[in-house]
């Protein structure tokens, strides 16, 4: 047998593997609530390559590939246990029990692992939180097919309508369709169909209620049956806690922005500040893409080494407050052509660091230019360190902060060489190490962080709504602090 044969009949073994792994990782997600991640990133609902390409990917931030064969028994291990709703990570369930000098089996290392999840530890499913988009543009629709995803056996976050202004003839149909295909994101993964005579879309079997109104005030959520609803307002119309209070209808009983907040609103950025919403607020921020995408590796940077002070500087991809061709804008440059012109603009992210990171000492400035690219960004955080650093060492914790830590979901890592923009769109996390650009030199470190400034910051949303809502499930097993 040749090399190529040998190669080919370990592809189609893993092949059989993973196919092997879909109807088991399924099961679990419709049954109890479970969601199977791999090294932070979901299998549920992904394809046979996919599966296998995710392993794959580990050997970018891991160093050597991860098999199948490898986190097979660990998944079927989790059959043989009471599992309440959580999250698990086989990922990282092999990496550990590798590591492990206990001597234990694959099950009794695996029951050991999730016991959080399991008999008396395991936490109930809770009763489905009625959810509300206020606005349907970019952030919107990418919102609702997350939420759409994540329905699952149907305890979880229930999208149950959407709010925008009227738009004459075939509305729906027009809405549904930007629902549908996407530019940028692709094909909405699963069936759509509209009932323009109950002004409802039903997506993957979820049916969601279009609500024409102008103003939050024409609204009584109640009347379609909504109660206890968390409103996602992505329209950023609103921005302060009054403004924002106008949400608080019948049947509403949290807002979530989808932009920087004002005044004495909390910006959150998951993974780093969430845990201080207080259950009484009604109102909360999930502060900009960029924010989220510079406090992450910022906080980590900061426990680590000590952070003196920062400089961020911001490439970001046109959006659609900027025109397409020069015309009248109320910001001078931002009425240039998008599509045609690096444009210098402002940013509010060095500002908004010390909302979500109050402890943090250090002065962080910044700056933005808009480049002619429909999404993903990069951000380039300069950082003056209190202690002198190797490459090499900034390089070993970052890649196991993405790997081990609380901030596994918000910071990934990737070594290929060959990496641009493109490649990074529908990244879930929050923002993306580039290891061959880091720069070290003495107590200067300089970090550039990919981000999907549309799909990453989307995902942050979901998160800080299933935090606020209570639907945010423990994850196995569980980070290094």
């Amino acid at each position: 047998m040749t090399v190529n044969d040998d190669s080919f009949t370990n592809w189609k073994n893993r092949e059989e593997t993973a196919e092997a792994m879909i109807p088991i990782i399924g099961k679990l997600h419709r049954e109890r609530d479970v969601t199977v991640l791999l090294h932070s990133r979901s299998l549920v609902n992904k394809s046979v390559v996919s599966i296998l390409k995710t392993h794959r990917f580990a050997r970018q931030i891991a160093g050597e590939e991860l098999s199948v064969t490898e986190t097979m028994p660990f998944l079927r291990a989790l059959t043989t246990l009471d599992l309440g709703p959580s999250q698990i990570d086989i990922g990282m369930l092999a990496a550990t029990h590798k590591a492990d000098d206990q001597g234990l089996s694959v099950e009794e290392f695996t029951a050991q692992a999730v016991a959080g999840a399991t008999g008396s530890n395991k936490i109930e499913r809770r009763e489905g939180r009625d959810v509300v988009l206020y606005g349907f543009g970019r952030i919107g629709r990418l919102v609702a097919r997350l939420l759409i995803e994540k329905a699952g056996s149907g305890n979880g976050l229930r999208l149950r309508a959407i709010v925008v202004r009227g738009g004459g003839e075939q509305d729906i149909v027009k809405r549904a369709s930007l629902l549908r295909r996407d530019s940028i994101h692709g094909q909405f993964q699963g069936t759509i169909t509209v009932d323009e005579a109950n002004s409802t879309i039903v997506a993957n079997g979820n049916a969601i209620r279009v609500i024409y109104a102008n103003d939050p005030s024409e609204v009584d959520y109640t009347a379609y049956g909504i109660k206890n609803a968390i409103l996602i307002d992505n329209t950023g119309k609103w921005r302060d806690r009054a403004g924002l209070s106008l949400h608080l209808r019948p049947g509403i009983d949290k807002v979530v922005l989808t932009a920087p907040g004002k005044g004495d609103v909390p910006n959150i950025v998951h993974g780093v500040n969430h845990d201080t919403v207080k259950p009484d607020e009604r109102i909360l921020s999930c502060a900009s893409c960029t924010t989220n995408a510079i406090v992450p590796p910022l906080k980590a940077m900061d426990d680590e080494y000590g952070v003196l002070r920062g400089h961020v500087e911001t490439v970001h991809s046109f959006t659609n407050d900027q025109n397409l061709l020069d015309n009248y804008h109320k910001s001078e440059r931002r009425g240039r052509s998008a599509p045609l012109n690096m444009v210098i603009t402002e940013t509010g992210a060095a500002s908004a660091v010390a909302k979500a990171l109050p402890d943090l000492k250090a002065r962080i400035t910044g700056s933005s230019i808009r480049v002619p690219v429909p999404d993903v960004s990069i951000a380039i955080l300069n950082l003056q360190l209190a202690r002198e650093a190797s490459r090499e060492e900034v390089l070993d914790y970052l890649r196991d902060v993405s790997l081990t830590s609380p901030l596994r979901r918000q910071i990934d890592f990737i070594s290929a060489p060959d990496a641009v923009s493109s490649d990074f769109i529908g990244s879930r996390h929050a923002s993306i190490v580039d290891a061959g650009a880091l720069k070290v030199e003495g107590d200067n470190a300089i970090l550039y962080l990919w981000y999907d400034n549309e799909f990453g910051y989307s995902c942050q949303v979901i998160r800080v709504v299933q935090h606020a809502s209570g639907v945010e499930y423990p994850t196995f097993p569980a980070p290094a602090a």
